[in-house]
């Protein structure tokens, strides 16, 4: 199946000389949630404004739907909806002439049925004859999100769209997005909540330095590149690590209570069970032990200091 969004070979060199992004390469399946994780100045953002046609790339092309963006350009601003990271709304419009000024911009025919639904999935209906400047950051980051679906895109991108709000709130969008995903919108959201890719999100892209280091179904990544760790709480604390176990990379607590152990689970299951015979063998009896998998956030934090 055609990819919704196509980007190749994508490069932005800004007038002050700064490479924002270094070739970069992606498709987008339709209907997928793609979370964008990254630091501050890793490209995130730069990468969505160039899809979105807000910024001309230096090099490179990207296709929405089978349309270039630049060339077909109207095709594929129609097609996209953007919630942009900054708060960007005037003061003196209501919340429902907001959105319907949106939908028209794009030359959609009026439907009130349909911003209804929008604003009432975004909990905005009660306050849709409210003067913007009397809402606050979290209902105008909603605003900014129903504005951005007001013409009914197939393409979502939302720039850190958690940014700032509270936990009820930013669990509130995360469900909205899922049904946005459920009705046959395609979702890409940088973001640095990390949390918020585990949560929702189907695959992971990571950037750094302008580069893209990966893109990953989510559990896939997670399997190849976590670790496992056993932590081992002994009966009887020791001063350090017997010599018989020195081959095995174990890391003793300060108070010498605890032994913790990493390994790939996909190489060293079957040496766990040799790993107990050689403590008991060494003399040390265990009063418990659990297991522990790297989350999102370790492989995040571990990619971005690898040297490219």
């Amino acid at each position: 199946m055609q990819p919704i969004v196509s980007v190749r070979d994508l490069s932005k060199t800004y007038g002050n000389g700064h490479h924002a992004l270094k070739a970069v390469s992606l498709d987008i399946a339709r209907g997928e949630i793609l979370a964008l994780l990254g630091p501050n100045g890793a490209g995130k953002t730069t990468l969505i404004s160039v899809i979105c046609g807000i910024v001309n790339a230096s090099s490179g092309a990207v296709a929405v739907a089978g349309h270039d963006n630049v060339r077909d350009y109207r095709a594929t601003r129609s097609m996209i909806g953007l919630v942009p990271q900054e708060l960007t709304l005037g003061a003196f419009d209501t919340v429902w002439n907001t959105v319907k000024f949106s939908r028209g911009l794009f030359g959609k025919q009026p439907d009130p049925a349909y911003l209804e639904r929008l604003l009432r999935d975004l909990s905005l209906w009660d306050r849709k004859d409210s003067m913007l400047m009397t809402l606050s950051g979290g209902m105008k980051r909603r605003v900014l999100i129903a504005k951005a679906l007001s013409h009914e895109p197939t393409v979502l991108f939302l720039d850190e769209p958690t940014a700032g709000v509270d936990v009820e709130l930013r669990r509130d969008m995360w469900a909205l997005v899922r049904r946005l995903r459920e009705s046959g919108v395609t979702i890409i959201l940088t973001t640095h909540y990390i949390e918020e890719a585990e949560a929702i999100a189907d695959r992971v892209g990571v950037i750094n330095d302008g580069r893209l280091l990966l893109v990953e179904n989510k559990l896939e990544l997670m399997h190849k590149l976590g670790t496992k760790q056993i932590l081992l709480e002994l009966a009887t604390a020791v001063t350090g690590v017997p010599a018989a176990l020195a081959g095995w990379s174990l890391e003793l607590s300060e108070d010498g209570t605890r032994l913790s152990y990493r390994y790939d689970p996909r190489t060293a299951d079957a040496r766990i069970q040799e790993l107990l015979h050689a403590i008991s063998a060494a003399g040390l009896v265990l009063k418990d032990l659990k297991t522990t998998q790297s989350s999102l956030e370790d492989i995040f934090v571990r990619l971005v200091k690898e040297p490219s």
